[in-house]
């Protein structure tokens, strides 16, 4: 008999053995998906890793239910991927699959309840159990979200496990398929009229209708009916356009059986034919960096290309592709945000056409699921560009992973599992393909740059801009002082202003830059100090006032923005510090005649937000565009003349081992969407602490020198790129069970590593969700293996789990945390 491990979309240890059905023997295969039974009523989609024939000793194996493919839907390299990934990050290779999959390709069960035919109505029932009953009256079965729905309640599970007690409800599994193929309607002239002496027939038939005869005349014309080369399909909603009559005369035709109407699967993606052009040619000293990129990926897998902003790197990634698509190669291309595809897609069209496929997560997923399967069935996508969720995609002949600003942030995961780095895991991705690598940035990570000095990658560097424009002039702007001298207007000192001023008057644009999103970060009374605090987690809540709302940015809680202290009960509540939206107002309070408008989380929210924003800004429909960090990432705009920098201290002062450096990127990084065309362009970077070591370096471009101050300071105290890092996170709802389980694993990885355990600690926010929350870090030296210590942390963990007090205790894991 055979069997089959499969990994389901759940935080499960292992794979799961099945036994297959006699007739699938010959037909499956690794790669594809089957449903399979799990728990008493549960059906999940899984994946076929491995097909073998030793039956498990441990348990009584149950049979596949349903074999959902043809072929595989997944390569065998990722597969091999997959479980990379899991062991690296710490992560059940369930969570994997679940990351990695478009939901549109996992059915799942869903639970449908409905009244039993033989319910007795004589049944007592209370107001609530009635509730449910009255809901389900029309007899059809209702899945438990639409009950919650209806009732107004969160959880309906409790009421309903008392009807089924009852005996008045059966409950249900149901399989349900998230993607549906696309169709669109196609018109056909029926078989009995298919030749030039049989449509006469037709014409009799239409007779007078006037109408009717146009649009069967139309049909013929688009059609080519009665040309010698063949028929050409016609869509329904080609022929309604061309003819201008309604549906109703169309379905008259049909009515006659004179005209048919069929269903053809098409694309949800614009896959209409493209113009091409050639790429720009390159300028010498871009030859001169193309020429050593190429020279150092015959050296190493990995290569770093440092240019300074506006160097035209993109110009130089797109000559590289076409390289590789000679080579009849697969190119991804990943960027670290939606807002940056915007103008890159754009971009890399022009040059590649359809050979061009974006993969992001502002698409639906019937979307996903049509790019992924084109790219598995070698349908047309030469080059993907997308988000760190392309790394999954099933490549089939991957030759070159570029990294576009490789520094970002961006492309760590967070949560949930598997908590991987996609810049990293790429490089792990083009390594099994034996693809080569190109890691782009003006600010790379300091990881990136100390493997590129130390030889591990090669490295390219461009030290002027493109046309041989100047860097930008940066201007600091001592806030503290003009402060003192009462010289601020809002959040704007006086430099800043004559900037702005000067810019609009030459119709040129502005960017300005403030990194916290919402109109203050926070109320508080100005008569007791109260500050309003969101329930469930330990942060004050953000002020929205276009929404007229406080918000949490960790758990989304709300509530409408109070009128007076609910603790001393007088009107004093006022905003401290300020976010994008308070810059916003006072911009349209300062200069009313400008047109401003924001880029951040709120503004974006939408599938085509950001580049309806980044096209309006293009255009010169907007003049000043204010944002968060979506506005420093790789943008290119011609007319930008000056930047605003609101407040560098708090990039500054925030208490994590990177913040110096991530100051120094972003102000960089910001500072470079300045003059990048014609002419140079101003920064204005306001500050209290323009002495500072980051800010001195920043005015100078000065990366060299940051890297080799924030190296030192990182070999000291023990930090990447000298050590690697593993943060283990422990959340409970009960401060004291989470404090004492905190301490017992610190204490028992304490004995075996020794002083490489740091904690545990109380993080910054200390409360998520109700849940409290504490982190031991653990610093490994570079040199060793990370596989011992791993299955250490997993080891002691699951120890702890097993024990009563502690089985509640939520554990995460960090690899490599930001």
């Amino acid at each position: 008999m055979k069997y089959i491990d499969v990994i389901l979309p759940l935080a499960l240890g292992s794979a799961l053995t099945y036994s297959v059905p006699e007739e699938w023997n010959d037909t499956i295969q690794i790669g594809m998906r089957v449903v399979v039974p799990l728990g008493s009523n549960k059906m999940h989609t899984g994946i076929v890793v491995l097909i073998h024939s030793n039956e498990p000793k441990i348990y009584k194996t149950r049979e596949a239910l349903y074999l959902l493919d043809e072929k595989p839907i997944i390569r065998f390299p990722q597969l091999k991927f997959w479980d990379w990934i899991s062991k690296y990050y710490l992560s059940p290779l369930g969570d994997v699959y679940q990351a990695a999959l478009p939901s549109g390709l996992k059915l799942q069960s869903e639970t449908l309840v409905q009244l039993k035919t033989d319910f007795e109505d004589e049944i007592e029932l209370d107001e609530r159990e009635f509730s449910v009953v009255d809901a389900l009256s029309e007899g059809t079965a209702k899945r438990v979200d639409e009950l919650n729905q209806l009732l107004g309640v969160k959880n309906s599970m409790p009421l309903l496990k008392k009807l089924l007690e009852k005996g008045i409800i059966e409950i249900r599994e149901e399989l349900t398929e998230k993607y549906k193929p696309k169709t669109e309607s196609y018109v056909d002239i029926n078989k009995n009229f298919s030749s030039e002496t049989t449509l006469k027939a037709a014409f009799e038939i239409v007779g007078r209708a006037k109408k009717q005869l146009n649009l069967l005349m139309d049909y013929i014309e688009l059609s080519k009916f009665l040309s010698s080369k063949g028929k050409i399909e016609v869509s329904k909603k080609q022929l309604l356009a061309k003819s201008n009559i309604s549906p109703a005369v169309l379905s008259e035709l049909v009515n006659k059986g004179i005209l048919e109407l069929y269903k053809k699967k098409t694309d949800r993606l614009d896959n209409s034919e493209l113009k091409t052009t050639a790429p720009f040619p390159l300028s010498d000293f871009q030859q001169k960096a193309f020429q050593e990129i190429q020279s150092a990926m015959r050296e190493n897998e990995v290569v770093l290309l440092h240019g300074v902003t506006s160097s035209g790197k993109t110009e130089i990634y797109i000559h590289l592709i076409n390289k590789f698509l000679e080579e009849k190669k697969q190119i991804l291309f990943l960027v670290p945000e939606i807002a940056l595809t915007t103008q890159l897609t754009a971009r890399l069209k022009q040059i590649f056409g359809n050979k061009l496929g974006v993969y992001h997560s502002k698409y639906s997923d019937a979307e996903r699921v049509e790019i992924w399967n084109n790219v598995l069935n070698n349908k047309s996508y030469e080059v993907i560009i997308g988000v760190r969720s392309s790394i999954f995609l099933p490549f089939r002949q991957l030759g070159l992973v570029i990294v576009d600003e490789e520094h970002e942030t961006s492309y760590k995961q967070f949560d949930p599992s598997p908590r991987y780095h996609a810049r990293n895991s790429a490089i792990v991705l083009a390594q099994m393909h034996g693809a080569k690598t190109l890691l782009g940035s003006a600010t790379p990570s300091i990881e990136s740059f100390h493997n590129a000095k130390t030889g591990k990658y090669g490295l390219v560097s461009i030290n002027m801009r493109y046309q041989n424009i100047e860097m930008p002039k940066i201007e600091v702007a001592n806030i503290k002082e003009a402060y003192r001298k009462k010289e601020m207007v809002g959040h704007f000192s006086p430099t800043l202003i004559d900037a702005l001023k000067t810019a609009l008057s030459n119709k040129e644009q502005v960017i300005l830059f403030q990194n916290r999103r919402g109109y203050a970060p926070y109320l508080e009374c100005t008569a007791c100090s109260y500050v309003p605090k969101c329930k469930n987690c330990d942060v004050s809540l953000t002020v929205h006032k276009y929404l007229n709302k406080l918000t949490c940015h960790y758990c989304g809680y709300t509530e409408n923005i109070l009128e007076s202290c609910p603790v001393c009960k007088t009107p004093s509540l006022t905003d401290r510090g300020f976010g994008t939206e308070k810059i916003e107002q006072e911009i349209v309070e300062m200069i009313p005649e400008a047109r401003v408008f924001r880029m951040d989380l709120d503004t974006t929210r939408n599938k085509n937000s950001h580049q309806q924003i980044i096209q309006n800004f293009e255009d010169g429909k907007i003049d000043i565009l204010v944002g968060t960090q979506m506005v420093t990432k790789g943008l290119d705009f011609e007319k930008v003349s000056v930047v605003g920098i609101l407040n560098a201290d708090n990039l500054l002062n925030f208490p994590d081992f990177r913040s110096h450096e991530r100051a120094y990127q972003l102000m960089a990084q910001v500072s470079g969407r300045a003059g990048r065309k014609h002419k140079q362009g101003t920064v204005i970077l306001q500050t209290s602490s323009p002495n500072h070591t980051i800010i001195e370096q920043t005015i100078a471009n000065n990366f060299e020198q940051m890297y080799e101050t924030q190296c030192e300071e990182r070999k000291l105290f023990h930090y990447p790129p000298f050590f690697r890092l593993i943060k283990i996170t422990l959340r409970h709802k009960d401060p004291k069970v989470v404090e004492k389980a905190s301490r017992k694993l610190a204490e028992a990885l304490h004995s075996i590593m020794g002083n490489r355990v740091i904690g545990p600690n109380i993080p910054l926010v200390a409360r998520i969700q109700t849940y409290y929350i504490k982190e031991i870090l653990i610093k490994l030296e570079t040199g060793i293996s990370l596989d011992r210590p791993k299955d250490i942390i997993q080891n002691e963990s699951n120890s702890l789990l097993s024990q009563p007090t502690f089985k509640s205790v939520r554990i995460s894991y960090d690899v490599d945390p930001m």
